[in-house]
């Protein structure tokens, strides 16, 4: 059983004037009302396009964010590699559509690849989806309803970048995370995916999937889409996490009048999940798995079936990650045991990167124990030093 709790391992990277705002941050999430209001004021603020960056620079955007740019991002870099935790640097401007907007995207996710390839701090690219097309077109292709002409012209774009994305990690020898979206985009998504890792997987995993473990359905999809690696020959990657769009998946499910996706409970997420991480170490020849989570259970028993299976801990076909700003905990110690592990660093434009902050900010009122367990550990750590001094 690994050691977590460590904390001046976890928390070795912080200065005590850092670990003191911390504190304080962890203090404001810890109350949810407050949350919601800052939220829904800060929304405001946006809506009406009131400058709110100099108050959100240095304070919720400066724990949760690298910078507005990969060169802004150099620092955290730096100063997570010093303590053998890599960096996955994540382009985290939402709800763009415009063809221009798509372009840029495009261009920014390339020169992520560029940067990363050339940094052995920073071992996978990633990016989201929903960057590169519309969410109509998403939906209606996932859905099978009949598209224009235009619809399947855009449809045949969005592959395409897809492809050129995923040829660029390909020749740089970069694997690349393609992280997961709402259920009712993720059809066409996973046909895509699928047809990259069967161009770009032969010799190994490139590519990778994400698998969305509160969806019922995805612990069978793993195992089907390991039969057809197994058939065309070509190598898996797969990105686990939980899920981050449970209540809206519920609300629409509901408004829409079917089946929920979701798992009826947080036991059979949790069940699925440990499951999943399983089923890859079993077939760890064909698989490489990516394993997305805060939950120390989980960062355990990946650690644990390693072992039962006789891998090296820094196996590069394992990989630990947690959010840039939480957890350091399991980061931190985990890096220290020798596991390979990386932190998600979002960067953008701070009025850009607002959408994900408000969810960072509202997960950490809603997951439960989340922000309590940040703030015991945190306290923890500045008695420790105060006994020390």
């Amino acid at each position: 059983m690994l050691n977590f709790n460590n904390t001046e391992i976890a928390f070795k990277s912080k200065s005590n004037g850092h670990l003191l705002w911390s504190w304080f941050l962890f203090s404001l999430l810890s109350k949810a009302s407050l949350v919601k209001l800052i939220n829904k004021l800060l929304s405001f603020a946006l809506k009406i396009k009131l400058p709110i960056g100099w108050l959100v620079r240095p304070t919720v955007y400066g724990h949760f964010v690298g910078g507005e740019s990969i060169k802004d991002c150099k620092n955290v870099v730096e100063q997570l590699g010093e303590f053998n935790v890599k960096a996955i640097l994540d382009y985290s401007v939402e709800g763009k559509e415009s063809e221009e907007d798509i372009l840029n995207a495009l261009n920014e996710t390339l020169q992520s690849i560029k940067n990363a390839a050339r940094n052995p701090n920073i071992p996978f690219a990633v990016f989201k989806p929903t960057a590169f097309t519309t969410a109509n077109v998403l939906e209606k292709v996932s859905a099978g309803m009949d598209l224009s002409d235009e619809e399947k012209t855009e449809a045949d774009n969005f592959r395409n970048r897809i492809d050129t994305l995923c040829k660029a990690a390909h020749d740089a020898d970069l694997p690349i995370l393609i992280d997961a979206e709402d259920s009712w985009f993720q059809k066409f998504i996973d046909e895509v995916v699928t047809d990259m890792m069967q161009k770009y997987n032969k010799e190994k995993a490139i590519v990778y999937n994400t698998l969305q473990m509160y969806r019922h359905d995805r612990l069978d999809y793993l195992k089907k889409d390991y039969e057809k690696a197994v058939a065309g020959n070509y190598f898996l990657g797969m990105k686990f996490v939980r899920g981050a769009y449970m209540e809206k998946e519920r609300e629409r499910a509901i408004e829409k009048g079917y089946p929920s996706p979701i798992q009826p409970d947080k036991e059979s997420t949790d069940r699925d999940y440990n499951a999943a991480l399983r089923f890859c170490i079993e077939h760890i020849d064909k698989i490489s798995v990516f394993n997305g989570t805060h939950n120390e259970y989980s960062s355990n028993y990946l650690a644990e079936l390693m072992e039962e299976a006789g891998l090296e801990k820094n196996d590069s076909r394992t990989f630990f990650a947690q959010l840039y700003g939480m957890s350091d905990h399991i980061s931190f110690n985990l890096a220290n045991y020798g596991y390979n592990v990386a932190k998600y660093v979002p960067y953008g434009p701070v009025k850009h990167v607002m959408p994900y902050l408000f969810r960072r900010a509202e997960e950490n009122t809603s997951v439960a124990g989340q922000t309590g367990r940040e703030l015991s550990l945190i306290i923890q750590e500045r008695n420790r030093r105060k006994k020390k001094s």
